[in-house]
């Protein structure tokens, strides 16, 4: 049985059926490609500005607030702040995310600094668990002392993190950014050696989450070892 022309023609619903170049489906594929081209983009672009902030970042030449904060993570980080303190940047310094098995006199000795001042001028900070943690225990404590402008003080590469997070829970306070910049990255040029990299894109994308978590409300978390371990408790098995 021969068939017609007529017949052997794809019909109008056949050439534009689903899968065709028109149809629905290859739209919508073309423009999630499209989507996501933009999104690389932005991102891409939010990264680079991200690193040259980073790499721009130095310490303000007379840094002078009511008191001071040091994110721990580094020693250095603390010497800088005891530093400070000691040459009245602040009148009193709180010491964020200390292990439980570290003491005081530890931090003092590696320090270097004085007996009279760790006494008078120094409280140490044992709760927080992470970079929100620090945000969550600095602010309690800038509400219990009274302050209202604070030197911030941690490695450049986390002071982007940091300041989102203190300023999320604590807009009205002033907060002041004071760098321990580790490695001048503007000379080093960051984007050829593979540690600084990693660095960056790993702090870049955990400001990513922290920027999506904020805005959609999801994961509330104190990052405090007190909530850690109602969490434990209750899951606990008898």
């Amino acid at each position: 049985m021969m068939l017609r022309r007529s017949d052997s023609l794809a019909s109008p619903s056949a050439r534009d059926g689903w899968l065709s170049r028109r149809g629905p489906i290859r739209r919508f594929a073309r423009l999630c490609a499209l989507l996501m081209l933009i999104l690389f983009a932005v991102v891409f672009a939010g990264f680079l500005w991200f690193a040259d902030s980073v790499a721009s970042m130095h310490p303000p030449e007379k840094a002078k607030a009511d008191a001071i904060v040091v994110l721990t993570g580094g020693y250095q980080r603390i010497e800088q702040a005891v530093s400070l303190l000691e040459n009245g940047a602040g009148g009193r310094l709180l010491i964020s995310g200390v292990h439980p098995s570290t003491t005081p006199s530890q931090i003092r000795k590696m320090t270097q600094g004085s007996q009279v001042l760790f006494s008078c001028c120094v409280d140490i900070g044992y709760e927080a668990l992470d970079t929100i943690g620090n945000a969550n225990e600095t602010v309690r404590w800038i509400h219990d002392k009274g302050y209202r402008n604070i030197l911030v003080v941690t490695n450049n590469y986390h002071m982007p993190r940091s300041l989102l997070e203190l300023r999320r829970l604590d807009p009205t306070t002033s907060f002041i950014p004071y760098p321990v910049v580790n490695s001048d990255l503007k000379r080093k040029n960051w984007f050829v050696d593979p540690n600084a990299l990693r660095m960056l894109l790993s702090e870049y994308g955990k400001i990513l989450i922290t920027s999506v978590r904020d805005y959609t409300g999801l994961h509330k978390t104190t990052g405090l070892r007190a909530e850690k371990a109602a969490v434990a408790s209750v899951h606990e098995v008898p």
